[in-house]
Order: C-alpha cells, then sequence, then structure tokens
C-alpha cells in the first residue's frame, strides 16, 4: 500500500512541477541581466492552487491521500457558460444563491440567511444535470472538486473513510469550493438495504460522509456540495436531510425543445467549413419531439445534419486520389420531413421514467 501512495504521489508531484512552470518570453534577453526586460507569464488557463504544504494538521499518509484527491480537482476551466444551458432556470437560481451571491455579497449571508450547503439535482438521464455542474466550475470562481465513486472509495481497509476526510479538508483548505459529487446513489445508497448485507467498509465510508456533511452545516466555511442522481428513491435518508434543496431537472418544456433545435440546427451553419442549411418548422419539430431529453434531442439534431452528408459519399469515394478536380461539396438542404424521418427511428431514452420522478418529487421537493 505504501508503495502505490507512494508512487501516485510522486506522479503527482512531477504533473505538478511540469504544469506550474513559468515560461518567459523575451524581446532581448541578455546574459548580464537576470530577468529579461519584457516577461510574458503564461498560466495555460490553469487554476493555481495553494501547496498542499499549507495544509496543517495532516501527517505523511493523510498528504498522501490528499495529493490523490487533488487530482479531481479542475485546473482547466470546461468553458460551460450559464447562458449556455438552455432551461434549467430554477436550477441556475438555487445554484447561484448557494455559491455565487454568498461570495459576492457576503454581507446578506448571515445568521438565518446563511447560504445554502447542499443542493440535489436529480432527474431523468441526458437532462443537464452534469453540464450544470460544469457551469458551476467555470462560473464561480471556486475550487471545484469533481468527485465520483473511484474517488472515494478504496479497496485497502479504512482508507475509504479517511479519503472523504481528506476531501472535505482540502476543500476547507481551498475554500471557496465546490464539491461535486456525481451518480451520488453509487456511494450514498440506503444503509441496510442490500439483500446481501452491506459491506462494513461501505458503511463506514457513509457514516464519515455523513458526518463531514453534518460539519459543513454547523460552519461558516464556504464550501458547497452539489450531488447529481438519477435514482433519488435510492438514496439515504439522512443525505437527503443534509442536501437542504432538491430540484427536478426534469425534460425540457416546448419552448426549450424548441430553443436546442434552433441552436443546433440554425437555418445556416458554416462553422464546419462547410455550409448546412436548414429548412425547419421549430415549432412543429418542438412538439414532436415531446419526451425527449436534451441529450436525445442533441442526437436527433446530429442524425438529421447527417442525412444530407450520406448522400455525397459516393461522390467522394469515387474521386480518384491523384485526381485535382476535387469535386465541390454541397450539401442538401435538411427539411421538415427529414426531421421527422429521423424522429420515427431515434426513440426518447426516459420518457418513461418521468411518473416516477414525478411522484418522488410530490414526497421530497425542496426549491
Amino acid at each position: 500500500m505504501d508503495l502505490s501512495y507512494q508512487s501516485m504521489k510522486v506522479a503527482h508531484q512531477a504533473r505538478e512541477a511540469v504544469s506550474g512552470q513559468t515560461a518567459f518570453l523575451s524581446s532581448n534577453p541578455t546574459e548580464s541581466s537576470p530577468l529579461p526586460p519584457v516577461t510574458v507569464i503564461l498560466f495555460l488557463q490553469e487554476r493555481l492552487l495553494k501547496p498542499l504544504s499549507g495544509c496543517s494538521g495532516m501527517n505523511g499518509e493523510m498528504r498522501e491521500l490528499a495529493a490523490i484527491i487533488s487530482r479531481d480537482i479542475y485546473l482547466h476551466s470546461p468553458n460551460v457558460r450559464w447562458e449556455d444551458i438552455i432551461g434549467l432556470e430554477d436550477a441556475k437560481r438555487l445554484v447561484k444563491e448557494a455559491v455565487v451571491y454568498p461570495i459576492k455579497y457576503p454581507q446578506l449571508f448571515t445568521g438565518i440567511l446563511s447560504p445554502w450547503k447542499g443542493l440535489l439535482l436529480y432527474g431523468p438521464p441526458g437532462t443537464g444535470k452534469t453540464l450544470l455542474a460544469k457551469a458551476v466550475a467555470t462560473e464561480c470562481k471556486t475550487t471545484f472538486f469533481n468527485i465520483s465513486a473511484s474517488s472515494i472509495v478504496s479497496k485497502w481497509r479504512g482508507d475509504s473513510e479517511k479519503l472523504v476526510r481528506v476531501l472535505f479538508e482540502l476543500a476547507r483548505y481551498h475554500a471557496p469550493s465546490t464539491v461535486f459529487l456525481d451518480e451520488l446513489e453509487s456511494v450514498m445508497s440506503q444503509r441496510g438495504a442490500s439483500t446481501g448485507g452491506e459491506h462494513e467498509g461501505s458503511r463506514r465510508m457513509k457514516t464519515e460522509l455523513l458526518v463531514q456533511m453534518d460539519g459543513l452545516a454547523k460552519s461558516d466555511d464556504l464550501v458547497f456540495v452539489l450531488a447529481a442522481s438519477n435514482l433519488p428513491w435510492e438514496l439515504d435518508h439522512a443525505m437527503l436531510r443534509r442536501l437542504e434543496k432538491r430540484i427536478l431537472v426534469s425534460l425540457p418544456s416546448s419552448s426549450a425543445r424548441q430553443a436546442m433545435i434552433s441552436h443546433w440546427l440554425p437555418p445556416l451553419d458554416a462553422s464546419g467549413g462547410v455550409e448546412l442549411r436548414t429548412a425547419l418548422d421549430y415549432k412543429t419539430l418542438a412538439q414532436e419531439t415531446e419526451g425527449y431529453s436534451g441529450s436525445d434531442i442533441r442526437l436527433v439534431c446530429k442524425e438529421a445534419a447527417m442525412r444530407p452528408v450520406r448522400k455525397i459519399f459516393d461522390a467522394l469515394e469515387s474521386h480518384q486520389a491523384g485526381d485535382a478536380d476535387i469535386p465541390a461539396i454541397q450539401l442538401e438542404t435538411v427539411t421538415t420531413a427529414d426531421f421527422l424521418e429521423v424522429i420515427a427511428h431515434t426513440k426518447p431514452s426516459a420518457r418513461n421514467l418521468m411518473d416516477r420522478y414525478t411522484a418522488w418529487e410530490r414526497e421530497y421537493k425542496s426549491v
């Protein structure tokens, strides 16, 4: 175990050393001048983190675990803006209330108005839960921990709960921080619900996670937990209590579907080097795609755009490699009929799940 941790620590330190190097460009460097007269510092759009050596209260083993958790910090921006997300207005409002405004206006969020510490996004797959988390990482200017089950589950006895404790210690150290727990049901399913009996290590890890969440609620640390789940009914009830806000990320509305289709299939798109023209009745197509998630609609739009491309493959394949007369690529216009034909062969992935999400929302909704 020590060798494994040591090797991972060395690899992490080597990566930090390479990525943290500062590049200097000089207009006229000389041997006599210690620094060039014109210095340009290239940060490569990376977030600069405080060194782990400044985190007090950690022994050698904990520092090695901290190096492992640090690999899940977003150093590069995912480049997803609030305006890139169509719909999800309630979710965006709650996230701003929990993360953005307490940092911008700390004088407002005191006493009973202390910011939310936990928010659960639940709903069918492909509705934008992870996309919203990427917008948080881009827009909120906080240290963003992208945590999944593989980040905090270890095969070594006692290490899972240590990883959870180190995660929250690092989040406090790098505050303001956002801890994103993706696929929450994989680490916080209901205790004792498994038929074969729950493993002792799993119970200890869940207990430690609940304890750390309680510690956040009782402190003034600017640490926020954002969780996402496709199966909220499998979550432990104690965790639901700690996630103060629970919002259903539902299937897109008719207006949102219309905006998505017009975004991915505009009347003229020349961004890819080849002009793609469309003649679509967006309102009709929005009605026909009822029950489709945002991910489903993007897939349908991509398939509709591929239809005129498939028609030119024969001409391109018949062209000889040495022939200088390359045929001009001109795609046919994508019509409403093309789109409707694609819909007939591409079914939604989550339409039949909404009844169960709606029933769960009636019982546990908190927005």
